[in-house]
């Protein structure tokens, strides 16, 4: 229940502060494009300093399929995971629904240009963060400390330079929370599933490079 409880927090801040600079930035416009995403890219940082003993801090289905793909953890720890991070992303996204009513998308995750240059490029992004959380999670113990700022890190790139076509969200429960709660439920296949392949796709990649105890299963 620890770990379940860490989740639900911890997806709950990521959505709650990263979906919430987008609200504040359509409606005062003083945050920018380069705010919000600096923005994801600490709060996600912080909730792994703040979790990541407690859980793993995964924060996001894809990743917590990745690490099961990979043996690095249980299957049957993946149900309660999921509904702990989609629990706490409805609940952030409830929050914001009450405190900005006039927001038309809460932050949802759109496609600026085709569904699937969105598709492909959210299918790399969230390879390339698959990659690195398997990188960084494992092997010495100083590479462990500064998990949380490699991750922060790129995830806050990421977003940097591809928010603008497919919003960069890599997570499907960050996606799926305000695209429910606001009604837009438009693409949203896009990001429920490329960030889960992408993640699957990272195992072998991360296999083929390190050593043996980057995944288990292989």
């Amino acid at each position: 229940m620890k770990k379940l409880l860490a989740e639900f927090l911890g997806t709950f801040g990521m959505v709650f502060a990263g979906t919430g600079a987008i609200i504040v930035n359509d409606q005062t416009g003083t945050l920018g494009h380069a705010g919000i995403a600096l923005t994801f890219g600490l709060i996600v940082l912080t909730m792994i300093y703040s979790f990541g003993d407690v859980s793993g801090a995964h924060l996001n289905p894809a990743v917590t399929i990745g690490f099961a793909a990979a043996g690095r953890s249980e299957w049957r720890g993946v149900p309660g995971y999921i509904a702990a991070q989609c629990a706490g992303a409805f609940a952030a996204s409830g929050v914001l629904k009450f405190l900005f009513p006039a927001s038309a998308h809460l932050g949802a995750t759109l496609p600026a240009g085709s569904a699937w240059q969105s598709f492909v490029l959210e299918f790399l992004l969230t390879f390339f963060l698959m990659l690195v959380v398997l990188s960084v999670s494992t092997g010495a113990k100083e590479k462990g400390l500064t998990a949380g700022i490699a991750i922060g890190a790129l995830i806050g790139l990421e977003a940097m330079f591809a928010g603008p076509i497919c919003g960069a969200s890599m997570n499907p429960a960050r996606s799926l929370a305000p695209a429910v709660v606001s009604g837009h439920l438009d693409h949203l296949w896009i990001y429920l599933a490329a960030p889960v392949l992408g993640a699957l796709l990272a195992i072998p990649a991360c296999c083929g490079v390190r050593e043996p105890g980057c995944c288990r299963a292989h």
